[in-house]
Parts: C-alpha cells; structure tokens; sequence
C-alpha cells in the first residue's frame, strides 16, 4: 500500500548520507509511515548503485523527495520550523520529548553524524538510549523507533 506524502506531517532529514542500503530502507519506511524524506547532498553513492537499488524496490518516488544541495540551503528553508537532531552526544532521551507533527527529524552521516556548526545551531537534541553503552543503532532502525513515536504522539497511526 502507498501513501500520497502531503507538505505537512513529520520530515525525516538525511545528513549527506553515505550508506545506500541504509537510505533505500529508509525510504520505504517514510514511503509506508507516510513521512516526507528530505537528503542533504551529497550522498556517498548514486541513486543507481545495485545495492540501494535491491532495497528500495518500488518504494521510490523521487518526486516524493526533497534534495537539497547543502546543509546551508536546508537550514534556510527551516528557519521558521523546528529542527530535532538525533545525536548519540545528546543529553535528552526521545521518550522525554513532545514531538510536533511537522518536526524535521536530522539524523547525521552514518560515518560521522553532522558537523559541529550544525550540533551548535540546532537547539533539539535527543537521543535513543542504549544499553551497557553501546555505541548506537543502524540508522535505518533509530529512523523508524523516532518516526513511530512521533507519529504516536501526534495521532498520526
């Protein structure tokens, strides 16, 4: 089953992402959850490689996608809407946190997160917490435990 993504609802932002089988999974997750995908460029591979190719299958619109060309430009077009970062350097869990319908959720390179500008422009941070401090998730699961309770909270499933 596929989902008409509308402007409003929650946005999941890829930092210049640099793993295609990760990507490719979450975009079907956004595709069936019904959340707006947003990529940050570049990305470390190209939208024909073989690998996110076997991922995606037929849950890719690129229409559906909003890329854009740096992180200046995508901090621009949010500058009146609220930006969460997902961080493992956050303080904040993201069961302590009130979710908004439209947030844009950013989730950093998988090899190296986001930069330091963007941790200090952002003032949303949060965190999935982990266990015997393990280091983190594949991004592709932290992207659908965020998207699921944001969605919960608002009513939106």
């Amino acid at each position: 089953m596929t989902h008409n993504i509308s402007n409003s609802g929650p946005k999941i932002a890829l930092f210049e992402p640099d793993i295609p089988q990760n990507t490719a999974a979450i975009i079907r997750t956004c595709a069936c959850l019904g959340a707006k995908l947003e990529i940050i460029e570049p990305c470390g591979f190209l939208l024909n490689d073989k690998r996110f190719k076997r991922v995606v299958m037929d849950y890719m619109d690129e229409k559906e996608i909003k890329f854009y060309k740096s992180s200046d430009d995508f901090l621009k077009s949010k500058k009146n809407q609220r930006i969460v970062l997902m961080t493992t350097k956050a303080t904040i869990s993201y069961s302590n946190f009130s979710f908004d319908g439209n947030d844009t959720i950013l989730f950093g390179r998988e090899s190296s997160g986001v930069p330091e500008n963007i941790h200090k422009i952002i003032k949303n941070k949060l965190k999935i917490p982990m266990r015997n401090n393990k280091r983190s998730l594949n991004i592709a699961s932290s992207v659908s435990i965020i998207l699921a309770e944001c969605l919960k909270q608002n009513k939106l499933i």
